[in-house]
Parts: C-alpha cells; sequence; structure tokens
C-alpha cells in the first residue's frame, strides 16, 4: 500500500504559490471582461451609463463616470494631469525581451514629467467626443501643440522608461497579464471587439496603469516619440494591435504621418522639489 506524500512546509509553501500563480494566470486568459468598471459595451466602444453608440462615438449626457473621469454633458473625460518619472537606467537584452531586433544596450534617462493620459479632444479643442484621444496628427503637429503646452514631446528613450521601468517591464503594468480590462487592443478584428473605428476613452483603464500612474501606454492609441537622428515613430500599440508583440514596452512602429490610430502625450521638465 503506497503511503500519502506529507510536504515539508517550505514545499507546502512553495506549492501553494504555485497553485496561486496558475490560478491568476488562467484567470486572466479567460477573462471576459472587455470594458473597465464604470463603462457599458455598446457595440466595439465602452461608454458610460446613459449613452447611446452613434457612428463610432458615445454620445448623450452620462449618468456616471468611473472613478477618475470628469462627467460632462457631452461625455466622461479624463482631467489634464502629470506623473513624475524619477529617471534611472534600464537595460535592454533580447533574452529578456523576446523580440527579434532589439540589440542589447543600457539606457539612461534623467527624472522628467509625463503627461498622465494621452492628449484628448478637449484638451486639443477639437470638436469631437471630448474624452477620446486625438488621432490624426503628424509628429510636427503634436510637438507644437507641447511646445505650447511647456513640453515637447518625450524621447525614445524616456518613453520606454515610462512602459518599463528600470525592471523592463514587458507591459506598463507589469511581466503578464495582457487582458482587456487592462489595455484598449484588438478591437477591430477581435480578440477585444470587432468593428472598431477608433480608439476608446483616454484614460479609463485603471488596472492597466504604470506604477507611477501613467495610464493607456499600451494600445489605445500609438503615441509619437522623438528619436536621436529627430525622426519620430509611434510606440505602444494601439486599438487596432492584435498581438502581444505589438503592445509591449518595447513596440513601435514607422508611422509614415498623420493616421486613425496615432496620438500623443507630452514631457514635460522635473518640477523642482
Amino acid at each position: 500500500m503506497r503511503r500519502p506524500v506529507v510536504l515539508g512546509g517550505a514545499a507546502f509553501a512553495a506549492t501553494i504559490a504555485l497553485g496561486v500563480v496558475l490560478f491568476v494566470a488562467r484567470r486572466e486568459r479567460a477573462d471576459p471582461a472587455r470594458c473597465p468598471l464604470g463603462l457599458e459595451a455598446r457595440g466595439a466602444r465602452c461608454c458610460a451609463a446613459g449613452q447611446r453608440l452613434e457612428r463610432g462615438a458615445c454620445v448623450g449626457a452620462p449618468v456616471s463616470c468611473p472613478d477618475g473621469l470628469a462627467n460632462t454633458p457631452s461625455g466622461c473625460v479624463a482631467p489634464e494631469r502629470r506623473v513624475r518619472i524619477a529617471g534611472g537606467s534600464l537595460t535592454l537584452a533580447p533574452s529578456d525581451w523576446e523580440a527579434e531586433g532589439i540589440v542589447a544596450r543600457t539606457i539612461r534617462v534623467a527624472a522628467f514629467e509625463l503627461d498622465a493620459v494621452e492628449v484628448t479632444h478637449q484638451r486639443y479643442g477639437a470638436s469631437e467626443e471630448p474624452g477620446l484621444p486625438v488621432v490624426r496628427v503628424t509628429s510636427d503637429e503634436a510637438e507644437a501643440f507641447c511646445q505650447a503646452a511647456g513640453g515637447r514631446l518625450p524621447t525614445a528613450d524616456e518613453w520606454l522608461f515610462a512602459a518599463a521601468g528600470s525592471g523592463a517591464r514587458r507591459f506598463p503594468w507589469g511581466p503578464t497579464g495582457l487582458v482587456c480590462r487592462r489595455a484598449s487592443f484588438g478591437l477591430v478584428e477581435g480578440p477585444c471587439a470587432t468593428g472598431a473605428t477608433g480608439p476608446e476613452l483616454a484614460g479609463a483603464r485603471p488596472d492597466g496603469q504604470s506604477p507611477e500612474g501613467a495610464l493607456d501606454l499600451s494600445g489605445n492609441v500609438a503615441e509619437w516619440a522623438r528619436h536621436p537622428d529627430g525622426s519620430a515613430r509611434a510606440h505602444g500599440g494601439s486599438f487596432r494591435s492584435r498581438v502581444a508583440g505589438e503592445l509591449k514596452s518595447w513596440s513601435s512602429e514607422a508611422a509614415s504621418g498623420a493616421a486613425d490610430h496615432v496620438g500623443f502625450r507630452c514631457a514635460y521638465p522635473a518640477a523642482q522639489h
């Protein structure tokens, strides 16, 4: 007769820990939640209670808005605010990043501030749904807006450091957990929705924020960042992205100009304390 196996304290604790990790991983892979808390599915969009979907836009006065978003007569809007990025060093290595074309190197950035959310229509002065991020702007137009606001486009290294941190996070929130409640992606042809014609509300997914509080660095709209040679690339993936490789902290694309999936946020000098 086989005797039952009795685990020691350390082995038992390790088994329990492994079970918790596997449970969380399975839950995240199977998590059907598409809209963040406080928003409701309307076709391919997530709108506030009391709104309806018309031609891809959430219209009507919201009954309520998610925490952190202001309730306006035209929709929910993320207020303008900045987060401080302390700066430091980040070492990139292909084996860690699971990416072809990534050259092992160490980047160093000084402290700076960054818009917590993408620049919205309300802030930009556009007449479309106020809480959506601005799209169809060139990098030069984005640069001009940021300069008028006392900032500039982030450098590519600053943008990467804001998304990955000194620990080389695979996603802005951590190493795993790319699910629909954390990032606006796969909205055109799945896996999170089908038929989308544009991004979602900026700043509406707190589960996907970075430790410093920056939102939507992965997905929603790809964001302009300035490279050392003066060119600009769009970073972080967008609502059109379908695979993880397009949404990781290191991802970027050589956008040819203004596009319906490319927006921006601004960087600023670090406030002196």
